[in-house]
């Protein structure tokens, strides 16, 4: 949907500068493509350098390296992220990687002094479940989507409002009232289109977080640990202080938040934090993909957030592989195997 907005917005750029829809489009692909090479071959240090995030190894933080080792392993994942420290007393995290080999997990030094350990083996069995579901090559790939729309709509609509194609327009042989109608519809969806792709973007966002979350409760096995971190992270008053609407989404919960005030549910690119704690605690000692699906139906009414061909997925690890991947790395005594089984 949002591949069809540019090149509709594509199209109608076109007519209104160029006398063809096809130029346009080709035009609106091009600077779709620029951006996109920046992105997967910077993204993830552009992303980490505005972040100020630090690379961190075992010996300095030896707790959240073990953990992040834990959750690897549990999640499948066949490459050891690197792990990133952000000095901040807000509390929150997030992952980048645009391919399995490329990987980081970022938490902030707040984060650190105020979880548990299972607590934190949820944060970070949430954000290595990004990387494991391709969430941050979705989610990187619908902000160019919605970003290549936002600058093209912005431009072309100043032009167009400010005689940019009036001028041009008026000098033609063509006129008439037939392109004046398309001139006036084109303007329409300029405006309308990078709102329409926002809502977009937000839907594909807050769906990823629920299956996030379910994915944390099957690494981890244990629903709660998640649920309490969301609840200490959304309580703290500390607003972080590197971040921007492009990097916000990226995080376990919104960070933007009023002066002083904890973190409340009406944000756009996450689901409501009271609703996510509920889910997770209403499993009923489960914790599979089909568990939190239920309790999401019940109430959704009936709608289902993982996709159906997860549904018959119980563990990502046999029990043995998870002993045997824990003893290679040193973390066997680390992992919580009896809760598991």
């Amino acid at each position: 949907m949002m591949g069809l907005l540019l090149l509709l917005l594509g199209y109608f750029l076109g007519i209104a500068f160029f006398d063809s829809g096809i130029i346009g489009v080709i035009l609106a692909i091009i600077v779709w493509i620029i951006m996109n090479l920046i992105a997967y071959f910077q993204g993830d240090s552009i992303l980490l350098g505005m972040a100020k995030a630090r690379k961190i190894s075992k010996e300095d933080y030896p707790r959240l390296y073990n953990i992040v080792e834990e959750m690897k392993i549990a999640s499948g994942l066949e490459y050891m992220p690197d792990v990133y420290i952000i000095d901040d007393p807000a509390p929150n995290a997030f992952a980048t990687g645009r391919d399995p080999k490329q990987t980081s997990v970022a938490v902030t030094s707040g984060l650190l002094q105020m979880l548990n350990r299972d607590e934190l083996q949820g944060v970070v069995g949430h954000e290595l479940s990004h990387i494991k579901n391709r969430d941050v090559l979705l989610m990187t790939m619908c902000s160019i989507l919605l970003g290549t729309i936002v600058i093209i709509a912005w431009y072309a609509s100043r032009f167009l409002i400010f005689g940019g194609a009036s001028s041009r327009r008026n000098s033609s042989s063509g006129g008439g009232s037939a392109q004046i109608i398309i001139l006036i519809i084109g303007l329409v969806f300029m405006i309308l289109a990078p709102i329409a792709a926002q809502f977009i973007y937000f839907a594909v966002s807050r769906k990823r977080e629920y299956l996030a979350d379910a994915s944390s409760a099957l690494y981890t096995r244990y629903p709660e640990g998640l649920a309490s971190a969301l609840e200490k992270i959304a309580s703290s008053t500390n607003q972080l202080r590197s971040v921007n609407n492009a990097t916000a989404p990226m995080y376990i919960i919104n960070p933007f938040r009023k002066q002083g005030l904890a973190a409340n549910d009406l944000t756009s690119t996450h689901p409501p934090i009271s609703e996510r704690v509920r889910i997770l605690r209403s499993m009923a000692g489960g914790a599979s993909f089909k568990d939190y699906n239920a309790v999401y139906q019940q109430i959704h009414r009936g709608n289902n957030i993982i996709p159906s061909s997860a549904l018959g997925l119980t563990e990502p690890v046999t029990q043995r592989s998870a002993q045997q991947g824990a003893a290679q790395t040193g973390v066997a005594d680390e992992l919580d195997i009896n809760r598991t089984a």
